[in-house]
């Protein structure tokens, strides 16, 4: 049993990861969360390479604070990346976290800049 916040996350992380893997056609759609700032990135798991990124801290110069404004623009940026090499659909992976605020903004941001998930 998990005694503190970051172990409980660790162990849903584990899980989700179990069940969820990225291909070439069909990557990982991987979120990560800290305190000031969010991150997105697209994995081919068979092969273990990160296909496109994107975070806040691509965006310093046109917005201020971390939001869920801000999430949604940094899924909306993914999405362009990943059109740009011609990705269509993904497997999401909330890391852990919540489907709440921040992380469920990113995933709609990325879904109205075109991937299917």
């Amino acid at each position: 049993m998990a005694t503190n916040k970051a172990e409980r996350r660790q162990r849903i992380k584990y899980s989700i990861r179990a069940k969820v893997s990225g291909t070439a056609e069909r990557p990982r759609l991987s979120v990560f969360r800290s305190n000031t700032a969010i991150y997105a990135q697209l994995i081919d798991d068979v092969a273990g390479h990160t296909l496109a990124s994107a975070s806040s801290g691509e965006l310093k110069s046109e917005v201020n604070g971390f939001t869920v404004d801000v999430a949604k623009q940094v899924g909306q940026r993914i999405a362009e990346k990943a059109a740009a090499k011609n990705i269509a659909a993904v497997v999401f992976d909330r890391n852990g976290y919540l489907y709440h605020g921040k992380v469920k903004a990113l995933a709609d941001g990325a879904r109205e800049g075109g991937l299917k998930f």
